[in-house]
């Protein structure tokens, strides 16, 4: 009788502790504001127009922060959009459960300073002379610049789900973490061999990512987030070139590793007492 009762006891905590973990309540919304550094794998770049054909392989790339010391782009409402930034809604559907439709606004900026294997063909003898034993120098431009910066923007729909790591009167901290998928539409800043750039946002592709998250409530309203995601991209149908859109395209895709940080507020947050 006396380990039953101890046992009681043991699970009637629990329930208690599982009551006032439920901080997100179904029906909560959730807005966030916030910015990303992105990380990306390397990738190859195929190619191809009416004139050419071709693979660059292994290229490296970077993301472009915005400095620091231009801070007023960060907080100035005509400019906030200038930075790497994400936006999103969350709608808890459930006590703890999430659905998430966000932009990821990121930067994808292929690093100039690099050789590169290329095979495929090239009719134009100008450009085709840059080539040396099946390697190009991307060095100053002039063969190719390839940037997503207005930008890489991965438009995601996202399934999270939230525990509980603390409990006090006046904030909480939650562990996120769940999956999301998606488009993206980049404005493709490319210049490939001379030809005008194409620099419109279009549909290239797609995206998968799985995602995790520290999450500070305070007074059952304001959030301060920082989340990690992990993501797989593929864009088939990248635009190069304003001289022709629907025959000049690259093909790519890559990993990227994305970090977030900003802050929310949530709508009908109750705290559970």
């Amino acid at each position: 009788m006396k380990k039953f009762l101890l046992l009681l006891l043991a699970i009637t905590s629990l329930q208690s502790v599982k009551a006032q973990s439920e901080a997100f309540k179904k029906g909560s919304v959730m807005i966030f504001w916030g910015w990303n550094r992105a990380w990306y794998s390397n990738s190859d770049i195929h190619l191809y127009g009416q004139d050419y054909n071709f693979t660059l392989h292994n290229v490296s790339a970077h993301d472009r922060p915005t400095p620091i010391s231009e801070f007023d782009h960060y907080i100035n409402p005509t400019k906030i959009s200038i930075p790497q930034v994400n936006y999103n809604v969350t709608y808890f559907i459930e006590d703890n459960l999430g659905i998430t439709f966000g932009v990821d606004h990121m930067k994808y900026v292929m690093d100039q300073s690099q050789t590169v294997d290329i095979t495929g063909h090239i009719d134009n003898p100008q450009y085709a002379a840059m080539v040396h034993n099946g390697k190009i120098d991307l060095t100053n431009g002039e063969f190719l610049k390839f940037e997503h910066t207005n930008g890489l923007n991965y438009l995601n729909l996202g399934l999270q789900k939230y525990n509980q790591l603390l409990n006090r009167k006046n904030f909480d901290i939650f562990w996120g973490a769940g999956v999301g998928a998606g488009v993206l539409v980049p404005k493709t800043d490319a210049t490939l061999m001379g030809k005008a750039e194409s620099d419109h946002f279009h549909l290239a592709g797609f995206g998968l990512d799985a995602r995790t998250s520290v999450n500070l409530l305070l007074w059952n309203h304001f959030v301060a987030k920082a989340e990690f995601k992990y993501a797989y991209i593929n864009l088939p149908s990248v635009r190069t070139t304003q001289e022709n859109v629907k025959v000049d395209k690259a093909i790519q895709d890559f990993n990227a590793c994305e970090l977030v940080f900003g802050v929310g507020y949530t709508f009908n947050t109750k705290k559970i007492k």
